[in-house]
Order: C-alpha cells, then structure tokens, then sequence
C-alpha cells in the first residue's frame, strides 16, 4: 500500500518528529498503513487520506496512540468518531445505489 504523498512528513509534524532518521520513517510508515487498513475496514471502503477530514484525522491520532504503546484505549477513545464515520459512509454509500435507481 502507498501512502498519498506527504502523509508520512504530516503525520511526523503531528508527532513532533523533527529529525529525519530511516527506521524511525520505516516504523511510522508500516503504523500509517495498518491505520489506514482499521480506519478503511470500519468505514468499509478505501478512504481519502490526502484531504484535512474526518479519515485524516482519526489516522493521525491512531498514529499518536499507537506510538504511544496504547493502540488499545484508541478504539474505546475515539468509539463515537468511528461510529459515525461508519453511519456517513454507510448512508454515502446508500444514497449513491438509490440515486440512480429513482430515474
């Protein structure tokens, strides 16, 4: 999986990273992807990671959680802000299929 191009230096200015060092960029790069997949599967499809909204935004603090060593408190933290972009996508996804079924 690629990331969307400046994610990974975003996500560094969100962490306070100011150095550049290879393993540290190796580490958060595989942390960005697994994000990316848990954020995706909750929201049930592939989302826009380039844009400042919701998907970036909960990345961003998985990113900071996981760093953290507490990736398990981030789902019960943040339950409200996944469960809603779950319902947005679901009803996206509903008022996508129906729209064209009205014609």
């Amino acid at each position: 999986m690629a990331l969307p191009e400046g994610l990974l230096e975003d996500v560094k200015n969100y962490l306070d990273i100011t150095w550049n060092d290879e393993a540290t960029e190796k580490k958060l790069t595989g942390i960005i992807e697994r994000g990316m997949k848990y954020i995706n599967s909750v929201a049930g499809e592939e989302l826009d990671y380039s844009k400042e909204e919701k998907p970036k935004e909960l990345l961003l603090d998985y990113c900071r959680y996981v760093r953290s060593n507490a990736l398990e408190q981030f789902q019960s933290n943040y339950l409200h802000e996944l469960l809603s972009l779950q319902i947005k996508q679901e009803v996206a996804r509903y008022e996508a299929e129906n729209t064209n079924t009205d014609v």
